[in-house]
C-alpha cells in the first residue's frame, strides 16, 4: 500500500480546531500521511475573553523539524501561521530545499477573533519567500486585501482585481477565500489560474461555528494535490470538504465553535456550483 505524505509547516492550536491540529485531521480524511514543522504555539486566555497568546519557536528548532520530516519524502506542502519574517524566510528555504511542487500557501496574518496584523513585516515576507513558490495561494479577504495592497475588498470584481495582482507576484494559482463575509447571497470563493475566473458557490451555513475552516481548505488542497488531483478538481473537492465541515460546526465552549472535520464522509456535502466570471 502506498500512502502520499503530506507536510504542514504551520502553528499548534491548543483549542485543537485549527492550525496543524486542522491540518493533520484534513489530512487523514483524505488518506494522506501527514506531518508538521510546528512554528507557533497559540494558546487562548479563557479567563480574558479567548485573548490569544503566541509563542514563537526559534528557527534553528524549525529547521531540526525539516531535517526530519523531508528525510521521508514529501508529496505536497502547505503552510499556515509563520509569525515572523525569519520564519516565513525559514519556510521558504524548506520548501526550496524540499524540491516539492505541490505547495500551498495559507498566507494566515491574524489569529481567529483578532483583527491586526500578527506582524505587519510579514506581509512582504510572504510576497517575497513564499508566493513565488506557491502552486496555489489561498487567502480569505483581509489577507488578499493586504497581499495585493488593494486593502477591503467588498465585491466579486474587487477579488479578482486582488487575484490578479496575486497571480502577478508569483503564486501560479490563487483562491481567494470570500465564504459568508462577501455581500452576497451564496458562500463564495473565486478560482484564478492567471486566465480564467471561477466562482465556486454554495448555500451559506448561518453559524459561528466556523473555527478552523481556513485551514482546513487549504489542507484538504494540498491533500488532494499529493494524491494527483489537477489543481482545479483539489480546489473544487476542497470547498465541498470545509462546506460540509462548516455545515456541522459545533460549539466546544462559549467562546469558538469548530468546523467537523469529518463531516463530509458521514454526512456528504452541500452542492458546489461553479460559474466563470
Amino acid at each position: 500500500m502506498t500512502i502520499k505524505k503530506t507536510l504542514t509547516i504551520a502553528g499548534s492550536d491548543t483549542s485543537g480546531g485549527a492550525g496543524i491540529q486542522a491540518d493533520l485531521k484534513t489530512f487523514q480524511e483524505h488518506g494522506t500521511y501527514g506531518m508538521n514543522i510546528l512554528t507557533v504555539i497559540a494558546t487562548m486566555d479563557p479567563d480574558n475573553g479567548w485573548s490569544h497568546g503566541v509563542f514563537s519557536l526559534p528557527v534553528d528548532e524549525i529547521k531540526r523539524q525539516a531535517k526530519t520530516a523531508l528525510s521521508t519524502g514529501i508529496d505536497s506542502i502547505k503552510t499556515g501561521m509563520l509569525s515572523t519574517e525569519e520564519i516565513i524566510e525559514t519556510a521558504g528555504d524548506i520548501i526550496e530545499q524540499s524540491g516539492v511542487k505541490n505547495v500551498v500557501i495559507d498566507p494566515v496574518m491574524v489569529c481567529k477573533g483578532e483583527d491586526e496584523v500578527l506582524n505587519p513585516g510579514t506581509v512582504d515576507a510572504m510576497i517575497e519567500f513564499l508566493l513565488p513558490r506557491a502552486l496555489v495561494v489561498t487567502p480569505n479577504l483581509f489577507e488578499a486585501g493586504q497581499l495585493s495592497g488593494l486593502g477591503a475588498l467588498k465585491t466579486i470584481e474587487d477579488m479578482k482585481a486582488a487575484a490578479e495582482k496575486i497571480y502577478a507576484l508569483g503564486a501560479k494559482n490563487v483562491v481567494i477565500k470570500g465564504g459568508k463575509q462577501l455581500t452576497h447571497e451564496k458562500a463564495v470563493d473565486l478560482f484564478y489560474d492567471g486566465q480564467t475566473h471561477t466562482l465556486l458557490e454554495t448555500v451559506k451555513t448561518d453559524t459561528t461555528y466556523n473555527h478552523g475552516a481556513g485551514c482546513t481548505f487549504a489542507a484538504a488542497v494540498t491533500a488532494n494535490l499529493a494524491n494527483g488531483f489537477t489543481v482545479a478538481d483539489a480546489v473544487f473537492e476542497a470547498k465541498e470538504f470545509v462546506s460540509a465541515a462548516i455545515a456541522h460546526g459545533w460549539k466546544l465552549n462559549q467562546y469558538v465553535g469548530p468546523v467537523l472535520h469529518g463531516a463530509k464522509g458521514k454526512f456528504g456535502a452541500p452542492e458546489v456550483t461553479t460559474t466563470t466570471v
